[in-house]
């Protein structure tokens, strides 16, 4: 890329007054991800615990994704253990499913709504027509299995899935035989939020979609250090096209690679340095340092034991 090491770290030194002010959006992003969850636990009843306590399962829940490989194996089961003695293991359970559902589903939605906005504000040629193609096919198709586990459950889905795996068949089966009633149950509680409590749903999904929209302020905060002709439209194209680029590494811890990766080429895409790139990557794995500090902290912090 056109930016040496110590061109790199003067615009690194030149982001000192917006690294606090993109620490401090993510406070706003979390608190937006919680209110999501609060709803989704609440359209089931009274949770038992305060709005504070969840704000904190989720930032923790967040940090150990972000240090896990295959994200969700960290934070997931996290976030069951905590829930589980205020609101017994199915309703932990099911509320953390469909948390993730919401949460992974506002990620294809804001992927379709950025390939919309790249058509209203871009000339799309043959190449670029058939990538954004390709991701609007991807999008619609995850979106239907989506609504499909919304109206039906997931828990049975995953642990038939599961069953097909290698090394893994013959307990996933044993686990099903001896847990069927409690993995149904959660599946009818997951269903009944799409089928009964729709206001909830799509309150939980648009506040989800929202934390999507207001985490681009980060990229724009960070590249106005640099240029002043990024607009927060070109921002939102930005965070779609790198998080969805980063998200097929979902294998890596961090993502470690991908998302610098896709940040440049997003950033190139848009007739950008791609340097631009690289430098807002390295901001937000600082930020990501800094909370994902915060939530292995808090993991000691207010707990009964």
């Amino acid at each position: 890329f056109d930016m040496d090491y110590q061109e790199l770290w003067a615009n690194l030194k030149r982001a000192g007054v917006y690294l606090p002010l993109v620490l401090l959006l993510w406070l706003f992003v979390y608190l937006i991800n919680t209110t999501s969850w609060y709803i989704i636990i609440r359209s089931g009843g009274k949770p038992g615990f305060s709005f504070a306590r969840l704000y904190k399962f989720t930032v923790t829940g967040f940090a150990l994704n972000y240090v896990t490989p295959v994200g969700l194996m960290g934070g997931e089961p996290y976030r069951i253990m905590e829930l589980k003695p205020y609101i017994g293991v199915e309703r932990a359970t099911s509320s953390v499913i469909l948390y993730v559902m919401m949460h992974i589903f506002s990620h294809f939605c804001f992927w379709l709504s950025s390939v919309l906005l790249y058509l209203c504000l871009y000339p799309v040629g043959w190449v670029m027509g058939t990538i954004l193609g390709a991701i609007t096919v991807f999008c619609l198709l995850v979106a239907m299995l989506f609504v499909k586990g919304y109206q039906h459950g997931m828990a049975v889905a995953f642990v038939r899935l599961g069953s097909h795996l290698p090394f893994l068949k013959k307990k996933v089966i044993r686990f099903a035989d001896s847990h069927r009633e409690q993995l149904e149950n959660i599946d009818k509680q997951i269903a009944l939020l799409h089928q009964q409590k729709k206001g909830a749903f799509y309150a939980a999904l648009f506040l989800e979609y929202t934390a999507r929209v207001v985490s681009c302020l980060e990229i724009w905060l960070i590249l106005n250090v640099l240029t002043r002709s990024v607009s927060f439209a070109d921002c939102c194209l930005i965070a779609a096209f790198s998080s969805l680029l980063a998200n097929l590494l979902f294998f890596l811890p961090m993502q470690l690679g991908g998302r610098e990766g896709g940040f440049a080429l997003a950033v190139g895409g848009l007739s950008l340095s791609g340097a631009y790139g690289v430098y807002a990557a390295l901001i937000t794995r600082v930020r990501e340092m800094v909370w994902i500090v915060i939530g292995l902290a808090l993991m000691k912090v207010g707990n009964k034991k």
